[in-house]
């Protein structure tokens, strides 16, 4: 712990000329200064109750050596019995304000108690001990005790008396301003040092910073906001924030964003922001609002942290995890979420949808021949060409080794659907190049209808796979509706 201050300094005049006592005696402020640093530096309670300890039981220690000392001097005399009871006095007083600290705050129970010490202490040496040694001097010197009882008396009367309540008075009062003004020091220190790490995290954060005025005016900004803007700080100082970032261009977007900040303190959220180089950067906002004691906003602090590669990252992985990693088609999963998809918007418009089901046939002889690479590339080949006939909003999925869903949308029914069905027939029996050889595979295709065949996922593709077998079972490359077999 650094730049430690006295609350109770020692001085000179404290010696009783005693150097045992007096050893002592400087300890004990010690400790007490000690106690005084840390609870101004708010140390914690294991801390405080260490140094509380090692001060009580120094000052019993302490009060066992004057009272070895005087009883040479002042055996079974009242001044001794008197001197016994002031340290009890002082031991009771101590840990009866100590007591208090599950009803009293802690820093008010160690307040109170060093100014208890200090005035105690203060008052114990220049008095009482001061007293008790000038009587022991005069018996050293030759005199009785009732000599050097009178003697100490007369030196310690009048104005010594008045001397001693005035620097008591002055002690007192010293003690309360220096720890007050210790702990406004310290207090104004941790403040600066936390504006100091405010302004450094300001200067050399990685994110864009601004503080706004209540008007969206910019009043400060940290370097990289300068940077992202290709704008001196000069220049956009003043500037409003809404029009500095095309993120905010939107009308509609920017109110709904902006009335949120006023409502409820803060948005955080996704916008798109357009670079001086003209290319998009996905940046994530986080805006608040600043009040003044009155509640009334004063500022706002905008944070933008870039996270375009964070979200091409994000994007990358849920394409992976969607997604058949030979063809790019969508896998058994993205397919479960657009059936169920597809399902919903059936039942609200009352439209009837197709579940394809595909199995390639002649697909093993291929892969047996031309090896697992060349059975690759004729799956990849298949998967353009089905994305070749179907329509944008339909979707295809490769389900397995040689299996494929299409997902067709808004088929009335058979008729509907039978010129794409040919389609995807034709579009798979045309031959594939391998190397310099050709390879063919057709298709045998299962049709069901929703919400005729099925009405949830599972049951459609469960009975277009069987009507895939079926279609496999009248000759192949060919399709099969669920409830008429035709074609």
């Amino acid at each position: 712990m650094t730049n430690t201050t006295e609350i109770f300094p020692w001085n000179d005049n404290f010696k009783t000329r005693i150097a045992r006592i007096d050893e002592q005696h400087r300890r004990l402020i010690d400790l007490i200064n000690m106690l005084a640093n840390h609870l101004a530096h708010q140390s914690d309670f294991n801390t405080l109750e260490s140094i509380f300890t090692e001060l009580s039981e120094y000052a019993a220690y302490h009060f066992r050596t004057e009272e070895t000392i005087w009883s040479q001097y002042f055996h079974e005399d009242e001044l001794e019995a008197e001197h016994k009871r002031a340290h009890r006095s002082f031991v009771e007083t101590l840990l009866s304000l100590k007591s208090e600290e599950n009803i009293t705050p802690l820093d008010q129970i160690v307040a109170d108690i060093l100014s208890f010490l200090t005035h105690w202490l203060a008052y114990h040496i220049l008095d009482s001990d001061m007293h008790m040694a000038k009587i022991v001097c005069c018996i050293q010197s030759g005199l009785s005790l009732e000599e050097a009882k009178t003697q100490a008396k007369q030196e310690m009367s009048g104005a010594m008396k008045v001397l001693i309540e005035t620097i008591l008075s002055m002690y007192d009062s010293l003690s309360s301003r220096t720890l007050h003004l210790m702990k406004e020091i310290i207090e104004r220190q941790r403040a600066e040092a936390k504006l100091r790490l405010a302004a450094n995290v300001f200067e050399n954060t990685l994110d864009t910073i601004c503080i706004t005025d209540a008007e969206a005016n910019i009043v400060d900004l940290n370097p990289v906001f300068c940077q992202s803007c290709n704008l001196s700080r000069e220049e956009l100082l003043g500037k409003n924030l809404n029009t500095l970032k095309s993120g905010f261009a939107d009308q509609d977007f920017s109110s709904a964003l902006w009335e949120t900040v006023k409502t409820k303190g803060h948005w955080c959220g996704e916008i798109q922001n357009r670079k001086p180089s003209g290319e998009l950067e996905t940046e994530w906002l986080t805006l608040s609002s600043i009040k003044d004691e009155q509640g009334v906003v004063t500022n706002y602090v905008g944070v933008f942290s870039n996270v375009s590669q964070l979200f091409q990252r994000q994007h990358k992985l849920e394409f992976i995890a969607n997604h058949d990693a030979l063809t790019g088609l969508p896998n058994r999963f993205l397919l479960a979420d657009r059936l169920e998809l597809a399902i919903a918007h059936a039942e609200r418009s009352k439209e009837i949808f197709t579940v394809c089901y595909l199995d390639l046939d002649g697909f093993k002889p291929v892969n047996d021949r031309f090896g697992h690479a060349a059975g690759d590339q004729l799956l990849r080949e298949i998967a353009k060409r089905f994305k070749s006939v179907v329509r944008s909003n339909d979707t295809v999925a490769r389900v397995g080794g040689d299996e494929f869903v299409i997902v067709l949308g808004d088929m009335k029914w058979q008729d509907d659907c039978r010129v794409m069905l040919d389609r995807l027939l034709e579009a798979v029996s045309q031959p594939v190049h391998i190397g310099d050889e050709l390879a063919y595979v057709t298709t045998s295709i299962g049709v069901a209808f929703f919400p005729h065949d099925g009405n949830d996922s599972e049951s459609l593709l469960k009975i277009a796979d069987q009507a895939m077998y079926s279609a496999k079972g009248s000759g192949k490359s060919r399709y099969h509706f669920a409830q008429t077999a035709e074609h």
